[in-house]
């Protein structure tokens, strides 16, 4: 929906969505977004872009985090001025709190990155998306699955899609068609992906010819609700909920002893593999740890985490402000898909040849 905000200034825009637009995996994202704004303490672009390049055990497209880093400020901002509701500062800035992987001068201690608007930033985003493509007459296609593009002379000139409701087969022709379809994370067991991201995108542009890049490479959130994958967010652990053993022990001690609980992703989640596999794992079959924020004032777990208490509640029926939750990873983040160049571009080949007309983000 951002892609097709900036277009419609210029030129006639449609939107093809498998689900309705305030249905989509981004409302699943709770806990924040990550912009060096230095409200709360100071923070830089250059920072985040370390953090960023650290965090993929340096096989990060480099360019692409430093381009990424210097804009998330302006791009924070401009949702700002649309209407998000960010949470606030004392002063009435963007509140901004601690997530993983997050640190001050290139790894000596965490740092306040992730703007949010409590524990619903992702869903925030989406309504307010949506309600600037309304203002800008975007026209929605929606419950339409995209099933093939359309090429001619190389050059991308529109979808085939057919209509859910109806199963009436569509073309769409068009002078640019820009993929923003999500993952694939229903291919686990355990994860934190909607039934709808299934690698619709990525496939159809397989089969178009186009080698898809880095497709082994996911990401598994640490914490996950046991069995269901259901995400707790980041935002948990950025508010001071400690990840714990059968023991009780705070065991990132040992793998993280800087930035513990808030280590990168991949870290906190190969330390609870680490330690289920060493037989400290909790629960009858020793599987699981558990996210334990009953330390947390009530008032904070209430009003900056109500949607972590209420998972927890309805689906595990566990009092997180007075019980630890069980917790174990869960797909969550894939990190591979349709190769770009850092214009969006789809490209091709060692040389990176763009494909006219074709365009892939997220």
């Amino acid at each position: 929906m951002r892609a097709a905000i900036e277009s419609s200034d210029q030129v006639r825009t449609a939107v093809i969505s498998k689900l309705y637009p305030t249905r989509s995996h981004t409302g699943a994202a709770q806990g924040g977004m990550c912009a060096a704004l230095a409200n709360v303490e100071e923070d830089s672009p250059e920072w985040h872009a370390f953090d960023t390049v650290k965090g993929g055990d340096y096989l990060v497209d480099q360019p692409a985090a430093q381009l990424m880093t210097q804009e998330a400020v302006d791009a924070v901002y401009q949702l700002e001025h649309w209407g998000l509701p960010f949470n606030r500062t004392p002063e009435g800035t963007i509140d901004q709190r601690r997530f993983g992987g997050h640190t001050r001068n290139h790894g000596e201690a965490p740092v306040k990155r992730a703007c949010y608007a409590a524990d619903r930033t992702g869903h925030m985003i989406l309504q307010t998306l949506y309600q600037q493509c309304v203002k800008r007459d975007v026209r929605f296609f929606n419950e339409f699955y995209c099933l093939d593009l359309l090429m001619t002379d190389g050059a991308c000139a529109g979808v085939v899609a057919y209509e859910l409701a109806t199963g009436e087969i569509h073309v769409f022709r068009s002078k640019a068609v820009l993929f923003a379809t999500g993952g694939y994370g229903r291919m686990f067991k355990v994860s934190s992906n909607a039934h709808a991201l299934t690698g619709d995108g990525p496939a159809v542009a397989f089969r178009r010819g186009i080698p898809l890049e880095d497709m082994e490479m996911f990401q598994f959130h640490p914490t996950g609700l046991y069995k269901l994958g259901v995400l707790l967010s980041e935002a948990a652990r950025g508010e001071g909920a400690i990840v714990r053993n059968k023991d009780g022990e705070r065991f990132m001690e040992r793998y993280a002893p800087t930035i513990k609980d808030l280590a990168p992703r991949d870290m906190v989640s190969r330390a609870i593999y680490q330690e289920i596999k060493e037989g400290r794992g909790a629960g009858p079959a020793r599987d699981m740890v558990y996210l334990d924020l009953t330390h947390l004032p009530a008032k904070v777990i209430e009003e900056k985490l109500p949607d972590i208490t209420e998972f927890a509640r309805v689906y595990l029926r566990v009092e997180p402000t007075t019980e630890p939750v069980p917790i174990q990873p869960t797909a969550h983040y894939a990190m591979g898909g349709i190769p770009t160049n850092v214009d969006a571009q789809v490209v091709m080949g060692p040389e990176e040849t763009p494909v006219p007309g074709l365009y892939a983000a997220g």
